[in-house]
């Protein structure tokens, strides 16, 4: 039974097409360094949904493209969610089948290590397909671009493709088609290796390379094709994908979900294994709902991703705790957002007690800063950034103060400031007495992060100031398209606005948002179009 079983309440025929042939690479004049993949596909789980189209983009030492190839396959099914993919039925209603194709697809990937953003969900992907055909596929040396972004970009705040290659100013045309998302990896895998130089090189980038080498392909299949793999249900395959319509308002927690960081859910405790599998897991939360398809995907990716029961129970847990800290910013949850927390966290199946004690926690600490009558700093205020109402701090150290820890630790959580065990990049500072130089210690260094001594620490609990507020929202734009004049291009504005924030925008104010980190056209336009409208508004008071 797995963990979301729960969640559950209880074929197209096949059309005879002819066996296509695919052209063999063309002789190169640069020989290729890696094989960079993408697929689409009709849902996301690898053992009962289907290929819908595969790309393979080949690069040289340098990362520049060799040569690239792709091609649509009839999934033999239903083609899943076209808002997500674009693809139709009617694309690939005469379009050939994997088995047909698949030994003409292994010469642009044998010898080669493979390269892909999460690319263990890529190849699940694409040895179920070459299973169903009927090979034995070798075990297959991948680099996976995501998890290379903890290397090269270690403080993004989500890392599926667009995040990454907005961070490395890697062009992502063709967004969600097999070719568009092939291309922008490989400009993403070229980035890295250019600035190994400044960062050094990544272990795994340096070691797939040698690993591919020994790798053998079978000639051809070893058996006859399979309808299904061996442990796939077939009713599974005849159940509809729920397609979740855009809705014009969202509650305001479903909100949250597109401005979660993952480091905030490190924070929780989330272990770092589980980060892609947390990514997945909030875009199928954004609709506020898990389906019965997403439920069983999710399910599928937790084997994909290798993950122990332990290793879900932490991530779940972690991610409601840092979705519902947001929400208790203000020392304050409304019941519609108490409602939202509750029923994420239900259907995490996490313990019913977790929501009504944070919220009493919240509560607690609200009256005790109301209590202490947060007032202005003094004017002789010397000790630079406060202390602020839901930062996190981290304490080490206080050898034989340990009673002193455990007041201050006491008296900063009744104030409503975080006391972590582990410091990160969003670590407010670091009380220590200097007596223990240890790896938190390390870290803050590393990370720059702000250590004070605990007199001062006191003196900066004594005069707690309230959160940042937030920054002033651009208003929304017009419905009509803005122009200069008749006949001329639309007003636009050059944003360096990361992906998520744009996502989040768009949700607050009613657009349509793609998932899975989608930007539309539209979306971009109309949050550009906003940020110049806010730009120009005459200052208030």
């Amino acid at each position: 039974m797995g963990w979301l079983d729960w969640l559950f309440s209880g074929g197209n025929a096949k059309k005879e097409t002819a066996a296509p042939r695919v052209a063999p690479p063309p002789p190169l004049s640069r020989p290729p360094y890696f094989a960079i993949i993408d697929v689409e596909t009709t849902g996301l789980s690898p053992k009962k949904d289907r290929v819908l189209e595969l790309a393979v983009v080949r690069v040289d030492q340098g990362g520049n493209v060799v040569d690239e190839w792709s091609t649509r396959f009839n999934p033999e099914g239903p083609v899943g969610a076209t808002h997500i993919h674009g693809i139709t039925q009617a694309d690939v209603a005469n379009g050939p089948l994997f088995r047909d194709v698949a030994a003409s697809v292994v010469p642009y990937i044998a010898g080669l290590p493979i390269a892909a953003h999460n690319a263990r969900f890529d190849l699940a992907f694409l040895r179920a397909e070459f299973s169903r055909a009927g090979w034995d596929v070798p075990w297959l040396p991948a680099y996976c671009t995501l998890d290379g972004s903890h290397h090269y970009m270690p403080d993004l705040d989500r890392r599926r493709l667009v995040d990454c290659c907005w961070s490395a100013r890697v062009p992502l045309n063709g967004a969600h088609s097999a070719l568009g998302d092939a291309r922008a990896t490989a400009g993403l895998l070229r980035h890295y290796l250019q600035v190994q130089g400044r960062v050094g090189p990544h272990p795994a980038l340096v070691s797939v390379q040698s690993d591919a080498r020994g790798v053998v392909w079978p000639s051809g299949p070893s058996r006859a094709p399979l309808e299904f793999l061996p442990d796939e249900r077939v009713s599974a395959r005849s159940r509809p994908i729920r397609v979740t319509k855009a809705k014009p308002k969202q509650p305001a927690l479903i909100t949250q979900l597109s401005k979660l960081s993952l480091p905030e859910v490190l924070d929780e405790g989330a272990p770092v294994g589980s980060l892609t599998y947390v990514e997945t897991l909030l875009d199928a939360l954004e609709d506020g709902v898990i389906s019965e398809d997403e439920a069983a995907a999710l399910q599928d990716l937790v084997e994909v991703y290798e993950l122990s029961d332990a290793d879900v129970a932490d991530a779940h847990q972690a991610l409601v705790l840092a979705l519902a800290h947001k929400a208790l910013d203000d020392g304050h949850v409304s019941r519609d957002e108490r409602t939202e927390l509750e029923s994420i966290a239900s259907s995490l199946r996490l313990s019913g007690e977790l929501v009504p004690k944070l919220i009493s926690e919240a509560d607690a600490a609200r009256a005790t800063r109301l209590g202490a009558k947060l007032g202005p700093l003094p004017a002789d205020w010397a000790l630079g950034e406060p202390l602020r109402v839901g930062d996190k701090v981290v304490f080490t150290g206080f050898d034989g103060r340990e009673r002193e820890r455990a007041r201050l630790e006491r008296r900063t959580q009744e104030l409503g400031v975080r006391v972590l065990g582990t410091v990160s990049g969003l670590t407010a500072m670091l009380v220590s007495d200097g007596s223990f130089a240890g790896g938190k210690l390390a870290r803050a260094q590393e990370l720059g992060t702000r250590i004070v001594d605990p007199e001062t620490y006191a003196i900066l609990v004594k005069h707690l100031q309230p959160a940042k507020a937030a920054a002033p929202k651009p208003r929304r734009a017009a419905a009509t398209t803005t122009t200069a004049a008749a006949g001329t291009t639309p007003i636009t504005v050059q944003t360096t606005t990361s992906p998520g924030a744009i996502r989040a925008w768009g949700i607050e104010n009613g657009y349509t948002v793609g998932v899975r980190g989608r930007l539309s056209t539209e979306l971009v336009q109309a949050y550009e179009l906003a940020l110049l409208d806010a730009q120009n508004e005459p200052a208030g008071p």
